[in-house]
């Protein structure tokens, strides 16, 4: 197949977009297929007529424990960045039989590149633009689980960073839209819920405060709507956050982990339940926490998990017997599906 693996663009998860479309395209070729890898917003400056056989790469590949710079990433353009999709991007994605989204965060997750693909009648992985926006925004995504009996933490949604509100501690202040835990901070009195507060507003104007659950963290992918092992999360230091999500050694990872056979079973049932309620194709990834006595709660949902050698999903289908290259096929061969 002739495939084009999307990534990089302007989200705060730019960097680890990078990585994971890397990845993507060396898995890729690995089996024998015709992978161009771009830079959704830098684009191609080469011969359009020849860049599947050109093996152009977007430099750069490692994540730092901070959120990239986008503003140096847009004076990278030498139109200043005016329009969001780069150089010859939507042309060469036409010429593929299929786009691997590897994006990640506002600008990859929230539909907006999914419904411009859709507009273009190129093909892609993934879910559509409807349930990417959905899940993107998890105020929205708490109203519909609690309308269709998923758990999930109590949270009070905010738009002013002066409200009266207070949180019981611990809590978590947390975007509304954001990923990979930039813009989320775990809040343990008054004094760190107001800093707190100030610095997500400088992200954007829809925030949660969220009541924390003291326990245990877990995550689960389904993939055409089957759910796949639970893998456990145990950071070092603090919670799951940027830094422990991408920094080698930082957090423990357990697949499967180690729980009750019943509790395994509501979180897969959850996760798929999840799939279902937000109008999920193709494959995603649920995060969930556990209290001292194993009761679930869903916190997100993920349309577009990471595909860096440390992410969650590659690590629970690697369990079921499939390689990293044979997991790119599968989500290529699932998403091929809503075509049908």
């Amino acid at each position: 197949m002739r495939i084009v693996v999307l990534a990089g663009g302007l989200s705060t998860e730019r960097d680890v977009s990078l990585v994971s479309g890397k990845k993507v395209y060396d898995a890729l070729k690995s089996k024998g297929h015709e992978v161009l890898l771009l830079d959704v917003f830098l684009g191609y400056k080469g011969d359009v007529a020849t860049a599947f056989s050109a093996d152009t790469e977007p430099e750069g590949f490692n994540i730092s424990d901070k959120a990239p710079d986008l503003e140096a990433v847009k004076a990278m353009r030498e139109d200043g960045g005016k329009t969001f999709f780069g150089p010859h991007v939507l042309e060469l994605c036409g010429m593929a039989d299929i786009v691997f989204m590897a994006l990640h965060g506002d600008s990859g997750e929230n539909g907006k590149i999914q419904a411009t693909l859709d507009m273009f009648g190129i093909k892609y992985t993934g879910t559509g633009y409807l349930s990417s926006a959905l899940a993107m925004n998890k105020y929205v995504t708490k109203l519909l689980f609690e309308k269709n009996g998923i758990p999930t933490p109590s949270y009070k949604f905010i738009e002013d960073k002066n409200t009266d509100y207070v949180p019981e501690f611990p809590a978590f202040v947390k975007i509304c839209s954001g990923g990979s835990s930039v813009g989320v901070y775990r809040v343990d009195d008054e004094a760190g819920y107001r800093k707190a507060l100030e610095e997500a507003f400088t992200y954007e104007g829809n925030i949660l405060v969220e009541q924390a659950i003291v326990g245990r963290e877990v995550s689960d992918g389904v993939i055409d709507s089957k759910a796949l092992p639970v893998i456990e999360l145990a950071p070092k230091v603090g919670f799951y956050d940027y830094k422990n999500k991408y920094q080698e050694g930082s957090t423990i990872e357990t697949c499967p982990a180690q729980l009750p056979e019943e509790v395994t079973n509501k979180i897969q049932r959850y996760a798929e339940k999840v799939v279902e309620v937000l109008g999920i194709t193709a494959y995603a990834r649920m995060d969930f926490m556990l209290d001292k006595d194993l009761n679930v709660y869903c916190l997100e949902a993920n349309t577009l998990p990471g595909m860096t050698p440390m992410s969650l999903m590659p690590q629970e289908a690697a369990v079921t017997g499939l390689s990293f290259a044979d997991f790119c096929e599968k989500i290529i061969e699932v998403s091929l599906k809503k075509y049908e």
